[in-house]
């Protein structure tokens, strides 16, 4: 069973519980509506249709050529994401209360835990940190992967020919991934990027505001798809960075289009775990005048499909 965190913060079972769950949803815009599938184990086996089977018109008393699909056997694998919050006795004793004191460094915690799921999302890759898994970026190829041009290609630019010429790519991404609306995914991209998005469809129409029902966050949307910014990395730099090299061009950007799903049949992205965010009050520890409050979110993501994400890189925010 999948569920996102806004619906898991309902079932918790301690004030704790819920609260971390609840800071989770409030500072990324990934773990807000990405559902989590339950698995057993540590790791997650699943069949990907490679080819289908054949099927044909016969006549009467005719047999059907045999035909058989196939499929590629692919796993995902878990991942530990968490950190210790640990707050000594002598800062509870000078200033303040104890409980006050450990909830800022709880909220501290998962605010950093937050980034650091977003910035893997997109950008994780094993081989450079065998303990994470990998994110779209690596895993996006082929078609799924569409060129702003040789030296990429501004929002605005000069005029309403550029911002049409960028909306048709953005209308191609959004292509790329068959039933992505308003309620089953997002289009994500830096601050600036949205920004100047906002701007060029403030002239030619296609951005709204809207409110949404599963997180009550007010968001823009372009043609109902809400337009999200993944935020930045704990040390502030942008998740999806204006740095990339397109041509010429040396601060470009991508922008994602992802669908998410609750199983494999949705052919999304489905985040995976195992027990969910666990928040362990562990009390004051023995090898130090401390308190300790552990999180963990045994984690992973999983693409089923194809067609369950695409990118388009060489956006210029300009």
């Amino acid at each position: 069973m999948a569920l996102t965190l806004p619906e898991a913060a309902k079932l918790s079972t301690t004030e704790l519980q819920r609260g971390v769950v609840e800071t989770f949803v409030q500072e990324s815009s990934i773990l807000d509506r990405i559902p989590l599938l339950t698995i057993e184990g540590n790791a997650y086996a699943y069949n990907e249709e490679a080819t289908l089977p054949g099927v044909a018109f016969r006549s009467v008393n005719e047999a059907y050529p045999e035909s058989t699909g196939t499929v590629n056997q692919k796993s995902e694998t878990l991942t530990i994401l968490g950190g210790d919050a640990d707050v000594d006795r002598f800062i509870v004793q000078t200033r303040g209360n104890l409980n006050d004191q450990r909830a800022i460094q709880t909220r501290m915690k998962v605010k950093a835990a937050s980034y650091k799921f977003a910035e893997t999302f997109f950008n994780g890759d094993v081989a450079t940190d065998p303990k994470s898994f990998d994110g779209l970026r690596k895993r996006l190829t082929g078609s799924q992967v569409i060129s702003a041009g040789k030296d990429g290609a501004p929002i605005v630019g000069a005029g309403a020919e550029d911002s049409h010429k960028f909306f048709d790519l953005l209308d191609q991404l959004v292509a790329q991934v068959p039933g992505l609306n308003s309620t089953n995914g997002a289009i994500y991209a830096n601050r600036q990027v949205i920004a100047k998005i906002r701007s060029a469809a403030r002239r030619i129409g296609g951005f709204e505001m809207v409110r949404e029902a599963i997180t009550g966050k007010l968001v823009s949307t372009y043609n109902g798809v809400p337009l999200l910014d993944p935020g930045q990395t704990a040390a502030g730099a942008d998740i999806l960075p204006q740095t990339e090299t397109q041509g010429t061009a040396t601060d470009a950007s991508s922008v994602y289009a992802v669908k998410f799903g609750q199983s494999e049949d949705d052919r999304a992205v489905t985040g995976l775990t195992n027990g969910g965010i666990q928040v362990t009050d562990l009390g004051e520890m023995e090898s130090k005048p401390a308190y300790r409050t552990r999180i963990e979110f045994y984690t992973g993501l999983a693409v089923f499909g194809g067609k369950a994400a695409a990118r388009l890189n060489g956006v210029l925010a300009k």
